[in-house]
């Protein structure tokens, strides 16, 4: 009989090791204390160690499910806290132009008002939001499929 954590747990025992490995290159990089933009692109970035560990739709799903992944998290979550009173950092910046509801708007405004930052720095913070476990699960074969269809 499987013990409870064994049960939870979705990551595979194949992916354990490389987690973990992705994980500890994760905590040298966050402990020289890098800008979260650096620390986001050598980790989680297109070609960061996470996506070159995890080059499937279905591994990198599994990854983003697990405890290690949220660790991962934590530490970008840390960098932007410390990064608020800094400079922003030397990475070219690029514009994306969102066409919303002037009422999406307007409650998007009215709580970054509330949380006394500015709405791009609120946007940027939902972009990174961690998506739940379930959420993650009904994308990734969504992922997967368009994965396919591009190839």
């Amino acid at each position: 009989m499987a013990s409870r954590s064994e049960a939870q747990s979705t990551v595979p025992e194949s992916i354990d090791p490389q987690a973990t490995s992705v994980l500890q290159v994760a905590e040298r990089l966050h402990a020289m204390g890098p800008d979260w933009v650096v620390f986001f692109r050598e980790v989680l970035g297109v070609e960061g160690i996470v996506r070159r560990s995890f080059p499937s739709a279905t591994s990198l799903s599994h990854f983003e499910c697990s405890p290690h992944y949220a660790r991962i998290r934590e530490m970008l979550d840390d960098l932007r806290n410390r990064q608020r009173e800094r400079p922003t950092s030397r990475e070219a910046q690029r514009v994306v132009t969102v066409r919303m509801p002037r009422s999406l708007h307007e409650s998007l405004k009215a709580e970054a008002d509330d949380m006394r930052v500015s709405i791009n720095t609120l946007c940027i913070s939902k972009l990174l939001k961690i998506l739940d476990e379930d959420d993650r699960k009904d994308l990734a074969p969504d992922r997967g499929a368009s994965e396919e269809m591009a190839g």
